[in-house]
C-alpha cells in the first residue's frame, strides 16, 4: 500500500477535527458550552499530529485517543489538546507558560495562537526532540529548556497564561506566583475523587478562583 500524501493528512486532520467538536457538544453541560474557538478548531487543523509522535503510531495520530512517546508517558487525546487550549484562551500578544512539552504537539498549537511560549520539560530527550521538530516547523516563538516543571521558568515570568498537562494534588505555589494579575492557569488536579481539569483565575488583586470542569487522566507531575 502506499503512503499517504499530503491531501490524505489534511482529510484526516478534518475529521479529527469534526470528532473534537461532536465531543465538545456532548460535555457542553459540563463546559458551559457547546463549541470550542474556531481559532483553536483552526490550529487543530493545521498543527501536523501524525510528525509529533513516534513513527510506529503516526498512523493513528488523527484518532482522538493519547498515543504513547515513550518513558512511559503519552501524548493528550486531541480533544482534550483542544479543550485545554481553548479554556486557556491564549492571544497573539500573549506570553504562555507551558509544563511537560512532550514532543510538542501543544507546543505548536500554542505556539499558532500565543505571542510567545515558553515550555519545561523534565526529559532531556523529549527537549530536544521537540524543540528539533518545532524549529524545523518554522515555529520561531517557542522556547524549551529541561527542569522541573514545577519551579516554572522565573527568569520569564510573569505569564499571561500558564497550561499545565501533568497532574498534581495542587497547582504549584511557583506557578501561582508566576502568573500575571487577570491571568489564567488551566491544570489537571488530582483528588481522592481522580484527576480533573481545572481552571484557576487569578484577578487583578491577585486573588484566586478555581473551578473543575470535566475527569482527566494525566501523567503525574514529576520534580527533582
Amino acid at each position: 500500500m502506499k503512503p499517504m500524501n499530503e491531501k490524505h493528512l489534511a482529510v484526516l486532520r478534518r475529521h479529527m477535527v469534526e470528532m473534537i467538536a461532536i465531543h465538545a457538544d456532548l460535555a457542553s453541560e459540563e463546559l458551559g458550552k457547546a463549541t470550542l474557538d474556531e481559532r483553536v478548531m483552526a490550529s487543530m487543523r493545521r498543527v501536523p499530529r501524525h510528525l509529533f509522535v513516534p513513527a510506529a503510531v503516526a498512523p493513528y495520530a488523527y484518532q482522538d485517543m493519547p498515543l504513547p512517546i515513550g518513558f512511559d508517558k503519552t501524548v493528550s487525546q486531541p480533544f482534550i489538546v483542544a479543550l485545554m487550549t481553548d479554556l486557556l484562551a491564549p492571544q497573539p500578544h500573549e506570553t504562555v507558560l507551558e509544563i511537560g512539552t512532550g514532543l510538542g504537539y501543544q507546543s505548536a498549537i500554542l505556539a499558532e495562537l500565543a505571542g510567545q511560549v515558553w515550555s519545561v520539560e523534565i526529559i532531556e530527550e523529549f527537549a530536544s526532540h521537540a524543540e528539533a521538530l518545532l524549529q524545523g516547523l518554522g515555529f520561531s516563538n517557542v522556547a524549551i529548556r529541561v527542569g522541573d516543571g514545577s519551579r516554572g521558568w522565573p527568569e520569564h515570568a510573569p505569564f499571561d497564561k500558564i497550561l499545565v498537562s501533568v497532574a498534581a494534588e495542587r497547582a504549584p505555589p511557583a506557578l501561582l506566583n508566576q502568573l500575571k494579575p487577570g491571568g489564567r492557569i488551566v491544570l489537571p488536579l488530582a483528588s481522592e475523587e481522580g484527576q480533573f481539569l481545572t481552571i484557576i483565575d487569578k484577578d487583578a488583586a491577585g486573588q484566586l478562583e478555581t473551578r473543575k470542569l470535566i475527569p482527566v487522566r494525566f501523567s503525574r507531575l514529576e520534580t527533582i
